[in-house]
């Protein structure tokens, strides 16, 4: 929102103008700087002052405090004039003051009143909807991000007569984190990083990022991952590790492909416990981006549009966070229709697709799946990812390593343990029912009071009955689905 953009809602007649933000003195500045524009005098009313003068200094007038008494006031009033209504959303559910604002638009030709309601959020009643427009503070850019920073430097300067420690690159970084704040908060989060020891460092950058990300997600739609994995620390991937080498840069902004698309996103498909969910949060960790994961769960509302409404939400604030790495776990669970009523799961997949389409900010989408034929053919088409990978049961060398990642996280040494031997009879298994077996071991050497030993390690993985050999039927029709169709990711 711009004064421009307030100035053509004026000029067209319309008579109440709904501002959403956090920010109330930035919007009463951008109103009161206009007032030569609007050519009406301009009044304040909140609960608290009742109404005061803004374009010039009058005394507050809390004789009309309450807001059946303010609207009744300004009904009366026949002199044109900008009211400005301070908080009023705790109030729009009285039919009194709906009707009273209803009268006050409706007469605009004789009163020429101009409402504007500022509020942080703002349900417009049904009977007011074409009597208005809504607009929203535009965020601060880039320019005043950084102004903002420098401000604060400069105030932390006067008061410890030292200069700010800081270089190009980690400023810029930090403008980077800021963006997608109102002011307010980014002066708060700049305050934070150099208050803390004079300095602008890379190691403000995950305090901010985490603050950032609190700051905007109170819905508990999203989640932010704090820990994101090595793929150092995940067996096999080659294939996807390699692809995302090659993309990273393009991620990242990097000037020399700047003129390249970013990349889009991956579809990681796959057998139940073979790293699909690690391997998503190696992504975000290999290209040090933050990873937000979206729980679909969360998002399902008994109420008509309001389950599109939180996706967009969830969308908003991950574009917000970018550059970002957004996870949709199990994203099958989310767009497939449950109980007969098929409503939700549509208009929620057209929502995303939509989003996949036409979004523009650096969020790389990485979607985990287990069951393809869940998944509706115009999310798997080609185009809606870069790449579908297919994540398959282990080989023998990735076994081989996970084998030695498990054992390692148990303190145990590797060269105690006939690899070769581990490897055969764990053929079929999951990396995750290896990581099982190898946990159930250390349980039973604790138990029995003797020391974690290859025999204890071999007796629970021949008592484990694999998901290979449960649910041999749907992987193998899952491996033939996948062995045109997708990339292997080893």
């Amino acid at each position: 929102m711009s004064q421009h953009q307030i100035e053509l809602l004026v000029k067209s007649c319309i008579p109440l103008i709904i501002i959403e933000t956090d920010e109330e003195n930035q919007a009463l500045g951008l109103i009161t700087g206009m007032r030569s524009v609007l050519q009406r005098p301009i009044f304040k009313w909140s609960l608290t002052e009742g109404f005061e003068r803004l374009d010039q200094k009058m005394a507050a007038q809390k004789l009309f405090a309450k807001p059946t008494d303010a609207l009744g006031h300004i009904k009366s009033v026949h002199l044109p004039g900008v009211y400005i209504l301070a908080d009023f959303h705790p109030f729009i559910d009285d039919p009194m003051h709906v009707r009273l604002l209803k009268d006050i638009a409706l007469n605009f030709d004789q009163l020429g009143h101009t409402l504007i309601l500022i509020s942080h959020a703002f349900d417009i009643p049904v009977e007011l909807r074409k009597l208005s427009a809504k607009l929203e503070l535009s965020l601060p850019n880039r320019v005043e991000l950084e102004q903002i920073v420098r401000e604060e430097a400069r105030q932390w300067t006067r008061q410890n007569g030292q200069r700010v420690q800081t270089d190009n690159e980690t400023l810029d970084m930090l403008v980077s984190n800021l963006t997608g704040l109102s002011r307010m908060d980014a002066k708060r989060l700049a305050h934070n990083a150099i208050y803390d020891d004079g300095a602008i460092t890379h190691n403000d950058m995950p305090n901010v990022t985490q603050a950032k990300y609190e700051l905007l997600s109170d819905d508990g739609n999203l989640s932010f991952e704090y820990d994101t994995a090595k793929f150092s620390d995940i067996a096999g991937f080659a294939r996807l590790k390699t692809w995302l080498n090659e993309r990273e840069a393009f991620f990242k902004g990097d000037a020399k492909v700047a003129h390249m698309p970013a990349p889009k996103g991956v579809l990681l498909l796959g057998v139940q416990g073979c790293g699909k969910s690690l391997a998503a949060k190696a992504v975000a960790g290999a290209w040090k981006a933050p990873l937000l994961r979206l729980d679909f769960g969360s998002l399902y509302n008994k109420y008509y549009g309001e389950t599109e409404k939180n996706l967009r939400d969830a969308l908003k604030t991950a574009e917000v966070m970018s550059p970002c790495v957004l996870w949709l776990d199990e994203i099958e669970k989310g767009i497939v229709s449950e109980g007969g009523d098929s409503g939700p799961a549509k208009r929620i997949l057209a929502t995303l697709l939509t989003w996949m389409a036409e979004k523009k900010a650096p969020v790389f989408l990485v979607a985990t799946a287990n069951d393809i034929t869940a998944l509706p053919p115009e999310l798997v088409r080609k185009g809606r990812f870069d790449e579908i990978f297919f994540v398959d049961l282990p080989t023998d060398e990735v076994r081989f390593a996970i084998f030695d990642i498990h054992l390692k996280r148990q303190k145990q040494a590797p060269e105690r343990f006939d690899f070769a031997r581990l490897v055969e009879v764990s053929e079929g298994f999951s990396g995750a029912e290896i990581e099982q077996a190898v946990i159930s071991a250390y349980y039973s050497a604790h138990a029995q009071n003797v020391s974690f030993s290859q025999d204890l390690l071999m007796n629970e993985l021949r008592k484990t009955r694999p998901l290979s050999i449960v649910m041999s039927e749907q992987i193998q029709s899952l491996r033939y689905w996948a062995k045109e169709r997708t990339v292997p990711c080893d």
